[in-house]
C-alpha cells in the first residue's frame, strides 16, 4: 500500500508539474500566488460535505445488507474514511480495503460487503452522469461519450437484475471444478450487489450522490471565484459540467485516481468554456485536485492510522 501511494503521490506531482509547464509555468505562479485563499475554508467545507453525505450512504448500506453488527459509529467512519487512501487506485476498486476492516471487526466475508463498494461506485457514476447532463448544452463534442456511458450502465443495471441470467452463468462455473470455491464467493456477491441495486434502493442512493457530489463541483466553482471569476449561475453550471466530466474521464480511464485524465480533461474544458486562459485554468485544477482527491487521501491514512491505534496494529492484515 505504501508502495502503491508513494508512486500515486509522485505521479500526481509530477501531472501538475507538466500541466504547468504546458501552460506556461510562469502563469501558473502567478495564477496560484493570486488565489483568494479565503475561499478555502468553503471548498474544504463543501469536500467535507460530499464526505459526510457518502459516509451515510456506506453507514445505510451496511444496515441494509445486515453487516453492522458489532460496528460503532465511529468505526463506521473510520472504515468508510480509511477507504478514501485507495481512492489513487484504478476506478477506485482498492477501497474494498473497507470490507477488509469490516471483516476485521465482525468477520463479515469480503465477498458478502465488496458489493457495497461496486453499489458506491455505480451510484456516483449515475450522479456523475445527471450533473453532467446539466451542461451539456455547452459542450456539443461530449454528447456521444455521454450517451456511451449512460448505454453502458443501463445495460449493466438491467443484467444485474436478471437474475435467471445470472444464475445460469454461476450454475456452469460452479461445474467447473476448478471455480467451485470462486462460484460460491462471487453468488454471495451478487446477492448483495442485487439488493443494493434494485430500482428503489438505486434511486435513494442516487439521490444522496447527486447532493453530495454536487458539494464538490461547487467547490470547484468557488475556487475559480479565488481566481477572479464573477459567481453566476453560468459559472455553477460550467463548474458542474466541468468536475462532473472530468471525474468520469478519469474514472473510465482506469488510471490510478484518473490522474493525467482528468487534470487534462478539467484544464481544456475550463480554458474553453469559462474561458480563461492557460495559467488559471491550470491553477484551478491543481487546486481542486489538492482539495479534493488528495485531501481525501490524507484523510483517509489519518483514519487507517486511528483505525489500526484502536482496534491493532494488524488490523489491515487482510488488504
Amino acid at each position: 500500500m505504501r508502495r502503491n501511494l508513494l508512486f500515486a503521490a509522485g505521479l500526481g506531482l509530477a501531472i501538475s508539474l507538466v500541466l504547468g509547464l504546458l501552460a506556461d509555468a510562469r502563469a501558473v505562479a502567478a495564477s496560484l500566488a493570486a488565489f483568494d485563499a479565503s475561499v478555502l475554508p468553503l471548498v474544504i467545507g463543501l469536500t467535507a460535505l460530499n464526505y459526510a453525505l457518502r459516509w451515510a450512504k456506506w453507514h445505510g448500506y451496511l444496515h441494509q445488507l445486515a453487516m453492522a453488527k458489532g460496528i460503532t459509529i465511529l468505526d463506521s467512519i473510520l472504515i468508510f474514511a480509511g477507504g478514501m487512501i485507495m481512492a489513487v487506485t484504478p476506478a477506485k476498486v482498492g477501497e474494498v480495503l473497507k470490507s477488509a476492516l469490516l471483516k476485521r471487526l465482525n468477520g463479515t466475508a469480503v465477498s458478502a460487503s465488496a458489493p457495497i463498494v461496486v453499489a458506491e461506485r455505480v451510484t456516483d457514476g449515475i450522479a456523475m452522469l445527471l450533473l453532467m447532463s446539466v451542461g451539456l448544452t455547452l459542450y456539443e463534442p461530449a454528447r456521444p461519450a455521454f450517451i456511451a456511458l449512460v448505454l453502458l450502465t443501463i445495460i449493466g443495471l438491467v443484467l444485474i437484475q436478471w437474475r435467471r441470467a445470472v444464475a445460469w452463468g454461476l450454475a456452469r462455473l460452479a461445474a467447473l471444478p476448478v471455480a467451485q470455491r470462486s462460484a460460491t464467493r462471487l453468488a454471495a456477491a451478487y446477492d448483495s450487489t442485487r439488493a443494493l441495486l434494485g430500482w428503489r434502493a438505486l434511486f435513494g442512493a442516487t439521490i444522496v450522490s447527486v447532493v453530495s457530489w454536487f458539494g464538490e463541483c461547487l467547490a470547484f466553482a468557488f475556487v475559480l471565484v479565488g481566481l477572479g471569476v464573477p459567481l453566476d449561475a453560468r459559472l455553477v453550471i460550467v463548474a458542474t459540467f466541468v468536475f462532473a466530466a472530468s471525474t468520469l474521464f478519469g474514472l473510465v480511464s482506469f488510471l490510478p485516481g484518473g490522474l493525467g485524465v482528468s487534470e487534462a480533461s478539467s484544464a481544456g474544458l475550463l480554458v474553453l468554456l469559462v474561458p480563461l486562459a492557460g495559467g488559471p485554468a491550470a491553477a484551478a485544477t491543481i487546486i481542486i485536485r489538492f482539495a479534493t482527491l488528495w485531501f481525501g487521501v490524507a484523510l483517509g491514512a489519518l483514519a487507517l492510522l486511528w483505525f489500526r491505534r484502536r482496534h491493532g496494529a494488524h488490523a489491515d492484515e487482510h488488504a
